[in-house]
């Protein structure tokens, strides 16, 4: 009798942690989950994907339960989690947390992503401030990467409920000709710039349940005409290789409770001679529409290799000097015509 008494007392749990990656959480050979295991050593614990099954008594499931949303929420926040952090919660503790001020988000591995030069963190600041930023300056600046670190910041806040990433696809200068595949085969490699940030950002796992439930989308300009792109941030990158009907159109897509981040660098267009550029063409239109942050990055800002600094100066001297070549060649022209 006292056995079946006892067999009664024991309740079933189950634990859904969907806001994280299940790898990251369990640890490398489930080391975090046999950690958690040791300090409830009474309890039979089985997990399997993002569900973990307890069966023990009411009162020390329930601290069991308690213990994991706990570390499912520093895991979220935070992409990694120690043994350490887990003692402490277990332990009924608030685990330690170091200072980490400006931080944007914390990528893959617990990697802290900040702002690393003053126009990042203006562009930050206009991101807070404004539904439509608009980022201009040379490559390697890190434009699209906080940009992409902001929309990723907005969704686990649950500030918006998608991000919409969109490119042109235009061939940097060269013609690709027929890509086989599908359509995904066909604009993915247009879209790999985007994907690399995502994947620096968000576990892999996460990541492809977002993008296969339409939480986060990635698709070319074109995809987004007749849209309306409410509850969510919506980042247009490369946009200096948009024409002017492609951004107004665009731009004309954000809904309610959404905000928009356009990139682009006025140097690197790739749009045949005789189209102009929809990023010049905007920049000018909307000069004094209020409600628009406008970040001009420089060549100071640079934020990759430091040789990428030098070659885009060499660069702009050898962009000068042929220019002041040209007018010289001009003017000589014009005297002989006279003479």
């Amino acid at each position: 009798m006292p056995d079946l008494l006892n067999y009664r007392k024991m309740i079933e749990r189950i634990v859904i942690i969907d806001g994280v990656d299940p790898v990251t959480f369990y640890g490398v050979n489930n080391a975090n989950m046999q950690l958690i295991r040791n300090f409830f050593p009474k309890l039979r614990i089985t997990a399997r994907g993002n569900v973990i099954k307890v069966i023990g008594e009411d009162a020390e499931t329930a601290e069991f339960e308690k213990a994991i949303h706990e570390l499912e929420k520093y895991c979220a926040k935070f992409n990694r989690l120690d043994e350490d952090v887990i003692i402490d919660v277990v332990r009924g503790e608030s685990p330690k947390e170091a200072r980490h001020d400006g931080v944007i988000i914390f990528g893959i591995n617990g990697k802290p992503i900040s702002p690393r030069n003053a126009n990042q963190k203006k562009m930050v600041e206009s991101f807070i401030h404004n539904d439509l930023t608009f980022a201009l300056g040379p490559a390697g600046t890190g434009k699209t990467y906080i940009a992409i670190a902001l929309a990723v910041k907005a969704l686990k806040n649950k500030e918006v409920r998608k991000i919409i990433l969109s490119r042109p696809a235009v061939e940097a200068g060269e013609k690709l000709g027929f890509l086989p595949g599908d359509m995904k085969d066909k604009i993915d490699p247009y879209l790999q710039p985007l994907y690399d940030a995502l994947e620096d950002m968000i576990p892999h796992v996460k990541l492809k349940e977002y993008m296969e439930t339409g939480v986060i989308q990635i698709a070319p300009l074109a995809f987004m005409r007749g849209r309306t792109l409410n509850d969510a941030v919506i980042v247009l990158d490369e946009a200096q290789n948009t024409t002017t009907h492609q951004i107004k159109m665009f731009l004309t897509r954000l809904g309610m409770n959404a905000k928009m981040i356009v990139t682009g660098d006025a140097t690197q267009i790739d749009l045949p001679r005789s189209v102009t550029s929809g990023l010049l063409h905007v920049m000018r239109v909307l000069k004094n529409v209020d409600g628009i942050g406008r970040i001009e990055f420089e060549k100071k800002d640079i934020v990759r290799h430091p040789l990428v600094q030098r070659i885009v100066d060499a660069y702009d001297r050898y962009d000068r000097e042929n220019e002041q070549q040209f007018i010289a060649d001009a003017k000589d022209d014009d005297n002989k015509s006279v003479e």
